[in-house]
């Protein structure tokens, strides 16, 4: 079954994950997701299939996370999707998912639960 991986090609883990996949001949679509931002029915879509809520997708050390100074606690789910669809760089990576599943590559490894 192919899978799709948001992709960044300068993080070492993502680009791991593609290789694991790529070695075990896994059909996949690359997506590089900061030049083509998911929309935010499509980062709800890969939140279900992850069973996560958006904070827990976001990279907060980002600079762009601490330059917008927000408050998780202040924010609401809608907004936080809202803010990775128009910051990217803020959506941990990578992310493979398919029709029914998802992971987050980190560790690489974790790219084989797709198998």
């Amino acid at each position: 079954m192919p899978v799709t991986i948001l992709h960044n090609p300068r993080c070492s883990k993502s680009r791991q994950s593609l290789e694991l996949l790529n070695k075990h001949g896994v059909d996949s679509k690359v997506i590089l997701y900061l030049k083509n931002p998911p929309t935010p029915s499509e980062i709800k879509s890969i939140l279900k299939k992850l069973n996560l809520g958006p904070s827990e997708i976001l990279r907060t050390g980002e600079s762009c996370f601490k330059e917008l100074a927000i408050s998780l606690e202040e924010i609401s789910d809608d907004e936080l999707i809202a803010l990775m669809t128009e910051n990217p760089i803020l959506i941990e990576r990578p992310i493979i998912f398919d029709e029914q599943k998802a992971v987050i590559g980190r560790p690489p490894e974790n790219t084989l639960d797709m198998l």
